[in-house]
């Protein structure tokens, strides 16, 4: 069944079970915060944001081709800045399809329709293997930054996959397929090769690697 959500485009994607902090400036976000803050019940304060492929979040031409596999996401924190901006913290939910995107309102909204994940098993190899990889990654970059993730690894297999996947410092494409794989287990098979790749290139070029670019904080929107 089509649904209808408030959309905020990003040129980052998010993922479910994982928070994001975004400040809100441009017009037509600004008024769909306020719509959320209209909403009784906090529960409710639900929009949903896609990845741009072409374009940009600001400006009058704004995103040209969106990805169509995005995040369905909750409002948890709302700063109110004297200028009429916002810095807001939203945590990611689960995903959404994009059908269609209306912007002929205050804000853009989207006709999206449920894309669960599949609740299927996860082999113990491919849970140990993404889990010393990615321990692994976290002792190269010891020396060299703070570590990308704070505390021990979740135990859940789905959560535990998008917990690696924003964590790992990647370009947007591949990032974008792993929120599209079709389960926890393809997921991450995915993300141990992709920190696998990283760590073999930061032996041969011991240089900081571009996690903070594949994890920029706040959103210029």
């Amino acid at each position: 069944m089509t649904d209808t959500l408030p959309m905020f485009p990003l040129n980052s994607v998010l993922f479910p079970g994982v928070s994001v902090p975004l400040r809100v400036f441009e017009d037509r976000y600004r008024a769909m915060v306020h719509h959320l803050l209209r909403v009784d019940d906090p529960i409710d304060r639900v929009f949903g944001s896609v990845g741009i492929r072409e374009g940009y979040e600001v400006g009058d031409h704004g995103a040209q081709s969106l990805y169509r596999v995005g995040c369905r996401v909750q409002l948890t924190e709302v700063e109110a800045n004297a200028d009429g901006t916002f810095d807001i913290v939203a945590v990611g939910l689960d995903r959404i399809k994009l059908d269609r995107l209306d912007t002929t309102g205050d804000f853009p909204v989207g006709h999206v329709v449920d894309l669960p994940e599949p609740d299927a098993g996860v082999d113990e190899g491919v849970l140990e293997r993404a889990r010393a990889t990615f321990t692994a990654y976290r002792q190269a970059l010891a020396d060299i930054r703070s570590d990308p993730y704070e505390g021990a690894l979740p135990r859940d297999p789905a959560y535990l996959s998008w917990t690696l996947a924003a964590c790992a410092p990647l370009p947007m494409s591949e990032r974008q397929a792993l929120l599209e794989a079709d389960d926890a287990e393809e997921r991450l098979i995915l993300v141990t090769d992709l920190l696998r790749t990283e760590l073999r290139a930061m032996n041969v070029i011991p240089s900081l690697p571009a996690t903070e670019v594949a994890r920029t904080r706040w959103s210029p929107n």
